[in-house]
């Protein structure tokens, strides 16, 4: 276990290294997740004053959307990184080595997910400065972070999964674009109870993204409140046991040529 560990560390030590050697490839997400949170905030702002919002400032409501867009596209990054690897044969080289194939897999995703945790901070205080509000206070803020990290690691192993199945960058690419129908397919923009349409209500009941969004949303409004964050832990759980079950699975499968 401390060998694993050990081995864990340094791989996603080097993933970093690389990362911050290319910092282009990390600003175009943060600058999507500011779009959302300027655009959309700067817009939509006045139908947060309607009784189904609940008193809940619009800022508050569409952050986790900038939060959560973020986290994909981390996700996406780290399996870019995998396929950079493939491509360079840099992944040869470690197979000759006696490192354990999870560790190799783990790695680009425990990258991408630090990277997440600075971004969504950074994203944070951006909004603070906008006028965001915190009731719960910085043990808020940290749940926020959590959330968000625990989402984008979810979809890191769907991301590296794609990618060594495929060992195309642009098929992993790709393939995080089925993040685009669950965002909005969900309460993104305005409550459940202003969705009028049938079919997207069932929609965005079925989708975790809505619970994901709901957990956020609460501890930004109201602080620690048990059952939505209860029941966004439940879905960013469920995702990533899936999630990093198939990239473990695939590495197991198919880096034994890599």
């Amino acid at each position: 276990m401390l060998r694993f560990l050990e081995e864990l560390w340094l791989l996603t030590g080097r993933s970093l290294k690389v990362t911050l050697r290319e910092p282009w490839a990390v600003i175009p997400n943060i600058g999507i997740s500011l779009f959302f949170l300027f655009v959309y905030n700067a817009g939509l702002s006045g139908i947060g004053q309607l009784p189904a919002f609940g008193g809940v400032p619009y800022l508050a409501f569409i952050l986790p959307v900038a939060l959560v867009s973020g986290s994909v596209g981390g996700a996406g990054a780290a399996g870019q990184a995998l396929i950079r690897d493939l491509e360079s044969r840099y992944f040869t080289k470690l197979r000759l080595t006696p490192v354990s194939r999870t560790a190799l897999v783990m790695a680009p995703m425990l990258s991408g997910m630090i990277q997440l945790v600075a971004q969504t901070v950074l994203i944070l205080l951006v909004a603070l400065a906008l006028g965001l509000k915190l009731p719960g206070g910085l043990l808020a803020a940290v749940g926020v972070v959590v959330l968000a990290a625990g989402w984008g690691l979810g979809f890191a192993g769907y991301a590296v999964g794609t990618a060594l199945r495929s060992r195309s960058g642009r098929t992993a690419q790709a393939a995080t674009f089925i993040f685009f129908p669950l965002l909005f397919l969900s309460d993104t923009f305005v409550p459940l109870t202003l969705i009028k349409a049938g079919w997207m209500r069932v929609a965005a009941h079925v989708n975790p993204t809505t619970y994901v969004f709901d957990a956020m949303r609460s501890l930004l409004a109201h602080g620690l409140v048990a059952a939505p964050l209860l029941r966004g832990l439940a879905a960013i759980v469920a995702l990533a046991v899936v999630t990093l079950g198939f990239a473990v699975y695939t590495a197991q499968r198919t880096l034994r040529d890599a």
